[in-house]
């Protein structure tokens, strides 16, 4: 099997550093600035050949706050929940990562592309093209009439989670708990229950990864596409609120949906613990679990990129390899491999986005 097997990630946030140093996106995107976890050099280092890109809006910085690495780093921790961030404010920070990505397909010189169906992704992926879909991570940019929405999805949206870990006019978001259940509240809004539909009119993923367990369930009621989760472990390995359950995971699985594994270490870790020294084996820990239980067709990767703490030995997309070396190892067939870093993303993506 080649070192460069074809991997398709189920969520990333590259938009958030641009966003942050936007005077260095030529330097972060198109040659590295050996910061962060993804630019085009590594990502064709390490196979990365698709993946969903995150339009994330940041909290505000809230004076006094603890230091929450620190708390990460010797469980038990709990942390609070961030404010909800107003829709102004929300719309900027959106429109400017969207604009952000729109730059990245220019830019790149014809080796990324923006897709809006899984035929573009499978045509990119034959013409040796990184394929790219825009994903949004929390809903605060859309409107409660969700005008909004109509205006991402004609930019290229084709995902969506209604929450982060904060409250939105759609649902409530889980906090960051360990170890933790991730029942913590209550469910969709009104707005929520809209939004869900809307969604599957339009045919956008609805994503699952940081709505709290009243919140998954009324998303599982109200859709009509497969439950998708971009980047959530099994609890049962892991008991951190951000990890889906058991009975989550058999209802994702009679959807025909999809999760993809995160690669945040204190998601991953048995004793949830935010730190680097973290081994292949925690991954496929979590792997074989949501195996077991959503099949071979219902799991894929969803690394967090950019987004969370990496294990040491995969700390950025050029590490794949490394990642589809220890799978081998651990006997997954060349079928398998290549479900869990292609196919199964694709998949799920044509029965929901076309």
């Amino acid at each position: 099997m080649t070192d460069l097997l074809p991997v398709f990630d189920g969520h990333n946030d590259i938009l958030l550093r641009m966003f942050n140093a936007p005077q260095n996106r030529e330097a972060i995107w198109l040659s590295g600035e050996g910061k962060g976890h993804l630019d085009l050099p590594r990502m064709a280092a390490g196979g990365f050949a698709g993946g969903m890109f995150a339009i994330y809006v940041p909290s505000a910085p809230e004076p006094g706050a603890p230091d929450y690495d620190a708390l990460m780093e010797n469980p038990p921790y709990a942390v609070d929940l961030p404010k909800p961030v107003p829709l102004d404010v929300a719309q900027g920070v959106a429109l400017a990562e969207a604009g952000h990505l729109l730059w990245m397909e220019r830019a790149s010189g014809g080796r990324f592309k923006l897709c809006r169906t899984a035929a573009e992704i499978e045509a990119a992926r034959a013409a040796g093209v990184i394929a790219g879909v825009m994903h949004m991570e929390g809903a605060e940019a859309i409107d409660e009439g969700l005008d909004a929405l109509h205006a991402f999805y004609a930019m290229g949206l084709r995902s969506l989670g209604p929450v982060w870990s904060r409250p939105t006019i759609f649902g409530h978001g889980v906090p960051f708990k360990f170890p933790g259940q991730p029942d913590t509240g209550p469910g969709l809004t009104d707005a929520g229950k809209r939004l869900i539909r809307e969604c599957n009119a339009l045919g956008i993923v609805v994503d699952l990864s940081h709505l709290n367990e009243a919140g998954f369930w009324d998303v599982a009621r109200v859709s009509d596409a497969p439950l998708v989760a971009t980047h959530s472990n099994a609890h049962a390995v892991t008991a951190a609120t951000r990890n889906l359950t058991d009975k989550q995971l058999r209802a994702i699985s009679e959807t025909k949906g999809v999760v993809g594994v995160n690669f945040g270490v204190q998601f991953l870790r048995l004793d949830g613990v935010k730190n680097p020294d973290t081994a292949p084996q925690d991954i496929l820990r979590h792997l074989d679990h949501l195996l077991a239980i959503l099949g071979e067709d219902g799991v894929a990767l969803g690394s967090d990129f950019d987004g969370a703490m990496m294990p040491q030995f995969l700390q950025s997309a050029a590490g794949l390899p490394v990642l589809v070396r220890a799978m081998e190892t651990a006997g997954y067939g060349k079928p398998l491999i290549d479900k869990i870093c292609w196919g199964n993303w694709v998949g799920v993506l044509e029965r929901t986005i076309g």
